[in-house]
C-alpha cells in the first residue's frame, strides 16, 4: 500500500472547524465506533455533505506544532498540560470535568469524520503516518540507542514498527464483526497510579507524566472504539465493549495489575453513556463472536509488545547489565588478596592477580 501523499498540517483544519461541522451533522453512524448506531434515512437526507479533505483530516490526528500551541484548537486538544497547570485545574473539579468532556467530544468528532470520509479522502494507513508522534515509538527509539550490548530483539521490533499498518487492518476487521451497541462506561484502576495504556491525561496525576492527546498508539486504537482519559490513578473509558476487552488483554499480556468497575452515571456529566454492572458487561462480551475476540487479542498483543511499559522493561535490563559489567566473584577474590597483604585496593588497579 502507498502512504498518504497529503502532508498533515495543523493549520488546515482545526478543532473549531470540526465543531462547526458537528453543529451541522447528526449523531455518529454505524461506522462510528463509539456510538455505533445506524442513521435513519431522514437523518441521512438532512446531513450536510461538507467534509474535510485528506490533508485536513490528517491534521485532526496530528499533534499541534509549536507555532499554534497557543491556539484555541491546541488548548482543547492538548490535555497533557504542564504540571503547574495540572495543579491549578486540580483544585477545581468542575474544570477537570469540563476538560474531560471537551476531550471526549473532540475525540468523538474526529473519529466520526474519519469513518464518514470517502475512500478517496480517508488517509491510507493513518497509523503509520502518525507513528513518529506516538510515545511508544519515541521510547522504542530511546531504548534502541541505549542498547549497546544487543539485549533487545531489535530486528523483530523494527519489523513490527515497519508493519504498523496491520493495526489499521485489524481495527477495520474488528469494526466489521463487532455488534452495534450503545456506549458503556467503565473505569480501570491501574497499579501504583501509572498509565500503562497511555490514555490522554486530564487534571491531577499521581505521577507527573502527562500524555498529550493523540500522542499514543493505544489512545489511537481505543479512539476507534470510544473515548478515554486518565486522571490521578485510573482511566475513564466510554465506548464499545471491544475497547474494554482490548484493555484487559493488554494489561494481562504485560502482567499489569488493574481492576475494573462500572463508571458511575455522574462521573462524566454532559456525555451520554450507560453505567453497567458486571452482569450486563458479561452479556455484552457474550455478544462478541470468537473471531472478533481473537482479532482484539492480536491487536492488544501488538500494542503490548510496542508499549512504553515493555520498552521500560528492556531499558531496566540494560541497567542491570551495566551494573553487572564485570566478574564480581573474581573482583572479590582480588580484593581479599589485597586485604591479606595489608594493601589498600588501588582504584587504578583492575588487573586480576590470578
Amino acid at each position: 500500500m502507498t502512504e498518504p501523499t497529503a502532508k498533515p498540517t495543523a493549520k488546515s483544519y482545526d478543532q473549531k472547524g470540526a465543531s462547526t461541522f458537528a453543529k451541522n451533522s447528526s449523531s455518529i453512524d454505524k461506522n462510528d465506533i463509539g456510538h455505533n448506531q445506524p442513521l435513519s434515512e431522514d437523518k441521512l437526507k438532512n446531513k450536510v455533505a461538507i467534509f474535510p479533505d485528506k490533508a485536513a483530516l490528517l491534521a485532526l490526528f496530528t499533534l499541534p506544532t509549536s507555532e499554534n500551541v497557543g491556539s484555541e484548537s491546541a488548548r482543547i486538544d492538548s490535555t497533557g498540560i504542564e504540571n503547574a497547570e495540572i495543579e491549578k485545574f486540580a483544585v477545581n473539579e468542575t474544570n477537570i470535568a469540563e476538560q474531560r468532556v471537551a476531550l471526549y467530544r473532540a475525540q468523538h468528532e474526529r473519529t466520526r469524520l474519519l469513518y464518514m470520509a470517502s475512500a478517496a479522502t480517508r488517509p491510507t494507513y493513518l497509523v503509520q503516518t502518525l507513528k513518529a508522534q506516538f510515545t511508544e515509538y519515541q521510547q522504542y527509539l530511546l531504548a534502541q540507542q541505549l542498547d549497546k550490548r544487543g539485549l533487545m530483539d531489535t530486528d523483530a521490533l523494527e519489523r513490527l514498527w515497519q508493519q504498523l499498518h496491520v493495526v489499521d487492518d485489524i481495527i477495520a476487521d474488528i469494526v466489521r464483526h463487532m455488534p452495534a451497541q450503545q456506549p458503556a462506561g467503565w473505569q480501570l484502576t491501574m497499579q501504583d497510579g501509572h498509565n500503562p495504556l497511555r490514555f490522554a491525561t486530564v487534571g491531577k496525576l499521581k505521577h507527573g507524566k502527562p500524555i498529550l492527546e493523540q500522542a499514543s498508539l493505544n489512545s489511537y486504537v481505543l479512539s476507534h472504539f470510544g473515548v478515554s482519559s486518565f486522571t490521578y490513578d485510573r482511566g475513564y473509558y466510554i465506548g464499545h465493549v471491544v475497547g474494554y476487552l482490548f484493555s484487559c488483554y493488554f494489561c494481562a499480556h504485560l502482567s499489569v495489575s488493574y481492576s475494573v468497575t462500572s463508571l458511575g452515571q455522574q462521573v462524566v456529566a454532559d456525555y451520554e453513556y450507560a453505567s453497567l454492572e458486571t452482569p450486563h458487561m458479561v452479556r455484552l462480551l457474550q455478544g462478541l463472536d470468537s473471531y472478533c475476540k481473537k482479532r482484539i487479542y492480536q491487536l492488544a498483543v501488538i500494542c503490548a509488545r510496542l508499549s512504553v511499559f515493555a520498552s521500560d522493561k528492556r531499558i531496566e535490563r540494560m541497567l542491570i547489565a551495566e551494573v553487572n559489567d564485570f566478574d564480581k566473584k573474581l573482583q572479590q577474590q582480588h580484593l581479599d588478596v589485597l586485604l591479606l597483604q595489608g594493601l589498600m585496593p588501588d582504584n587504578n588497579d583492575s588487573t586480576p592477580l590470578f
